[in-house]
This record gives structure tokens, C-alpha cells and sequence, in this order.
């Protein structure tokens, strides 16, 4: 390892310690048809949000596997975000019911793994309510700040 690398792991690793420095690292999966388009509309108003959240869209969060979100807290997230259409409102009908129900049992698998369960949220966003996404993101960048970086993460 270089001279160079290592100073940058180590300015890293300080960045990452619990503190007012911190700076979590939030993935957001993101409902195509209705979130996806709402965080558009959140950036295109130019809604103040933090820039910690990374977005990934994906067709229903009805196609989210529980082992997406073990796998971002596991390679380094501080926190997930999962944000879809309201119920009733699903592209696919019943796509955001079934994360719904799954969303319990999610919250049961990451406490089992270690992990704090406040480190992933559910949440409901229209393609018109920009303004709900950003606030969404906002409680989950303050929640994770409180809980300190992800004890289970190895992208450190």
C-alpha cells in the first residue's frame, strides 16, 4: 500500500467517526414510477436536501429482495431508504403492499444481523410530492447522524 493510499484510508476512516463531522451515507431505492419521479421533482424545484443519499431505481419496490438492503448496510451504508408509491396507488397493483408486509419481517432480519432497525425507512412519495421525498431524507441523514456510523459496514 502507498504513502498516498494509506492517508487517504485514514482521512476517510476519521470522516466516519460518530461526531459533528460525520456524514452518513444513505441508499435510497427508489419506486420508478412514483418516487423516482418524485426526487426528480425535488431536484428539478431545486428542493434544499442533503447530499447524502444515493438513489437506485428499480420498477416496484415490490421487487426490492430483502437481501439488497443487508447487502448496502453490509458493503458500507449507513442507512437505506426504501421510498414507493402510496398503497392503492402501485403501477403493479399490489407491488408496495407486498414491501409493506415484507418491511416488518426486514426490520426483524437486520436487528437479528446486528444492526439497528432505525438504520432502514420505509416511506410513501408521489410523483408529485418532491417535497415529501426531501423531507424523507432529511429524517433519515438526521436519524443515522444520531446513530453514528454503520458498526457493520466494510466499505470504511
Amino acid at each position: 500500500m502507498t504513502a498516498t493510499s494509506q492517508r487517504s484510508k485514514t482521512a476517510t476512516k476519521s470522516k466516519r467517526k460518530k461526531g459533528s463531522g460525520f456524514e452518513p451515507r444513505i441508499v435510497a431505492f427508489c419506486c420508478n414510477w412514483c418516487s423516482y419521479a418524485g426526487a426528480d421533482l425535488a431536484g428539478t424545484s431545486r428542493l434544499q436536501m442533503p447530499p447524502n443519499v444515493r438513489i437506485i431505481r428499480v420498477n416496484c419496490t415490490g421487487r426490492i429482495d430483502p437481501s439488497f438492503i443487508l447487502d448496502a448496510l453490509n458493503q458500507g451504508a449507513d442507512g437505506v431508504l426504501i421510498s414507493g408509491c402510496h398503497p392503492g396507488d402501485c403501477h403493479y397493483s399490489t407491488g408496495n403492499l407486498k414491501m409493506r408486509a415484507r418491511f416488518a419481517l426486514l426490520q426483524k432480519m437486520v436487528e437479528a444481523a446486528g444492526i439497528e432497525p432505525d438504520r432502514i425507512r420505509l416511506q410513501w412519495a408521489s410523483a408529485a410530492e418532491g417535497d415529501v421525498f426531501t423531507e424523507g431524507v432529511k429524517i433519515m441523514v438526521e436519524t443515522v447522524k444520531k446513530l453514528g456510523p454503520n458498526p457493520a459496514g466494510i466499505g470504511e
